[in-house]
């Protein structure tokens, strides 16, 4: 017999209906930045700044990339649980086709109660099932992960970072790095019985996981001494991402922190910044995330780390050969810069060495 609530499988359907039979798909879900790209006091902010600042008609900007099922539904004042759930299921799974117009990647949707996905032989008592190649490939990701802003402006480039990589050449696709194979059951067994099997990950894991965070940067720490001055070298490779570090959100930024502590009882700091500045029509910096998509004209210095770049950092601290130090590097990414509250940031890939003192001849 068919359970009752597949009944209501027609339509934008909420993820809590998708779950009733895709629960281990569901769980890993609710963990991801898709399931709370609404709901996250972060972007509630930044939307607050917006309105307040240009008026509720960025709201349809800002939602079709937060909320992107409000488009469809028509529920512009976000009653509906589904509208807050995100990139929810039935959105994802509801794109028949993405094409780039004018640079501009716009995604083909349709809630027709086939649910579209990269299994091929896939079969539900539930709903319509097809193969899509979209989804099997980096497009699905574009529509979100690639924006011009009114003026023209590339503000969201990882897709085309990607694009342009080896990474693309090789075939290796957003989903190798962010929907890995884990072992789950797409259906519930208790709805229907299928042989074990592996799932894509659905937490789909970015820049505010640690684990993705190391797997992305590679580092090494040496130091030499010059005369009474320490020499830190720190080689610095993106060695684990498809596309630009940080990548996203243009505001993002990462840090390489070095502290140096020497046996005379100074302690010295020094940094380097990977980022993208961002100017206004008038040449001034923005600061503010939502000015970045509204205002933005231009791109100023850009420091970020390329797709399998390696970069050679050198600093120099005034420690005297009769000292020893202690050196420790840490990195930090800052992935929500907003001018309403204090950079949210991951800390993560620390290195240190103990750098003995030198006998004077």
């Amino acid at each position: 017999m068919i359970p009752a609530f597949l009944a209501l499988v027609v339509g934008v359907t909420s993820a809590e209906i998708c779950g009733r039979c895709h629960r281990d798909i569901l769980q890993a879900w609710k963990t991801s930045t898709h399931a709370t790209a609404l709901e996250n006091l972060r972007f509630q902010d930044a939307l607050d700044l917006a309105v307040e600042e240009f008026g509720a008609k960025v709201r349809a900007t800002c939602l079709g990339c937060h909320s992107p099922t409000v488009q469809y539904s028509g529920d512009a004042d976000l009653v509906r649980k589904a509208s807050w759930e995100g990139v929810t299921c039935d959105y994802c799974h509801s794109v028949k086709s993405v094409a780039f117009t004018a640079g501009v990647p716009r995604a083909t949707v349709s809630f027709d109660g086939t649910k579209t996905g990269p299994l091929k032989d896939a079969a539900s008592i539930a709903h319509g099932v097809a193969f899509s190649p979209v989804h099997a490939s980096s497009l699905i990701c574009a529509p979100c992960h690639e924006y011009r802003n009114a003026a023209g402006l590339a503000v969201l480039t990882t897709y085309s970072e990607w694009r342009a990589s080896s990474y693309a050449k090789r075939d290796t696709n957003c989903q190798t790095c962010h929907m890995s194979l884990t072992a789950a059951k797409v259906v519930d067994p208790r709805i229907k019985r299928t042989p074990d099997t592996a799932v894509n990950l659905h937490q789909m894991p970015g820049g505010h996981s640690v684990d993705q965070l190391n797997k992305a940067i590679a580092t090494r720490l040496t130091t030499t001494r010059r005369g009474d001055s320490l020499e830190v070298t720190v080689e610095v490779t993106n060695r684990g991402a498809g596309h630009m570090v940080p990548t996203g959100s243009p505001l993002r930024r990462l840090h390489l922190e070095v502290k140096v502590a020497s046996s005379g009882g100074k302690s010295f700091q020094q940094e380097r910044v990977y980022r993208h500045a961002v100017l206004d029509a008038q040449g001034k910096e923005i600061h503010r995330e939502h000015q970045v998509f509204t205002q933005a004209a231009r791109f100023g210095a850009d420091t970020r780390l390329k797709p399998e770049e390696r970069r050679v950092e050198v600093f120099t601290f005034p420690v005297p050969q009769a000292q020893s130090a202690n050196v420790r590097t840490q990195f930090w990414y800052y992935y929500s810069p907003l001018a309403a509250g204090g950079p949210n940031k991951v800390t993560f890939l620390s290195a240190a060495q103990y750098s003995p003192a030198v006998a004077r001849r």
